[in-house]
């Protein structure tokens, strides 16, 4: 693939019924076993890039370490990348365009960028997170770099066990709206698995939306049914692994030295 149309490519993928299906990873092996299997682009999971490292999710992991990490991948494939950012690391606007400027120089051609408050209490305000966005996307204008901003909001994850969704969803599609206007290119909902209400954001959603693969999301083929233009898997593939590697001893199958 021609680097110079990654983002392009990226950007068409997205089509509401037919998603880009992102089978999170956190370190370049496995963006290249995805890109040996056929993966159509490359995204990857804070929380497992994070792990992977000895690290907690939410900007535990130096930022300098990550960016590391996501150039490695970046130069380990053709393929579009985008990176888990959580909150850029940063609050005021222009140290969060400053940070994801950094995140251009790798390479990468995308980011998710949420509105919980790293370290904090609750979410960004609407008013305040379109700041940080547009501070994103005049950095990018700035730049004349094509950049595909991941918008996601933490309104139903952050929510709690029990919580119900129906009555945060009027929040929900003004932070929808809101961050579209603003510059974002995608909308991501991690925690919402009713499949009316991913229904109803899809509907007339000004830009594609992104579900994660839990709960009522049993399948992809459901997940486009809805309406979805981006399907992920968060830290699931980490964990699945870990897991694995885990259990592998259990039945006997140890390393043994080679033998040369």
């Amino acid at each position: 693939m021609n680097k110079d149309n990654r983002y392009q490519v990226f950007k068409e993928l997205h089509v509401p019924g037919d998603p880009v299906v992102l089978y999170n990873v956190w370190d370049s092996g496995g963006a290249k076993a995805l890109t040996e299997v056929g993966a159509k682009a490359i995204a990857t999971s804070s929380w497992a890039v994070a792990a992977a490292h000895g690290y907690s999710d939410g900007e535990k992991i130096p930022i300098e370490l990550a960016l590391m990490i996501i150039e490695r991948i970046v130069q380990s494939t053709d393929l579009p990348v985008s990176m888990d950012f959580e909150g850029a690391y940063a609050d005021s606007p222009q140290e969060v365009a400053k940070h994801v400027e950094r995140v251009i120089e790798t390479g990468a051609i995308g980011i998710n960028f949420e509105d919980q408050i790293v370290d904090g209490f609750g979410l960004y305000s609407i008013r305040d997170q379109v700041g940080r966005i547009e501070a994103i996307r005049t950095a990018t204008d700035n730049r004349k770099v094509a950049f595909f901003i991941n918008a996601r909001t933490d309104v139903f994850l952050k929510a709690g066990e029990g919580a119900d969704h129906a009555m945060l969803m009027q929040d929900a599609l003004e932070r929808r709206d809101a961050y579209a206007k603003a510059g974002a290119n995608g909308f991501f909902v991690p925690g919402l698995t009713n499949v009316e209400l991913i229904r109803e954001i899809c509907a007339n959603s000004p830009i594609p939306v992104n579900v994660m693969m839990t709960g009522e999301l049993k399948s992809v083929s459901g997940a486009a049914q809805l309406g979805v233009s981006r399907v992920s898997f968060g830290p699931k593939p980490y964990m699945r692994a870990i897991d694995k590697l885990a259990w592998m001893p259990t039945l006997g199958h140890v390393l043994t030295p080679r033998r040369h």
